[in-house]
């Protein structure tokens, strides 16, 4: 059986910085809010959530933050 994934502490940081932030956009907040939701629960990422975070971690111009609140994200992505 597969071993079962949550939002780490530093992943879960990141998202929390993004959330935060005045600059980060509608795409990276919602990945970030999955990652939150994410933090010591089976809750698994949404197909919508897990598009969003693909196009995070293809863009040149979001955070260091948010491109680790998107991985965290689709690791944890329903399969």
């Amino acid at each position: 059986m597969a071993k079962s994934e949550s939002t780490g502490k530093s992943a879960a940081s990141a998202a929390a910085r993004v959330m935060k932030s005045k600059t980060a956009s509608k795409a990276e907040k919602a990945v970030a809010a999955s990652a939150l939701t994410q933090k010591g629960s089976t809750e698994k990422t949404s197909a919508k959530v897990a598009s969003s975070a693909a196009k995070v971690l293809r863009s040149k111009t979001a955070s260091k933050d948010a491109k680790s609140a998107a991985a965290s994200a689709l690791t944890q992505k329903k399969k």
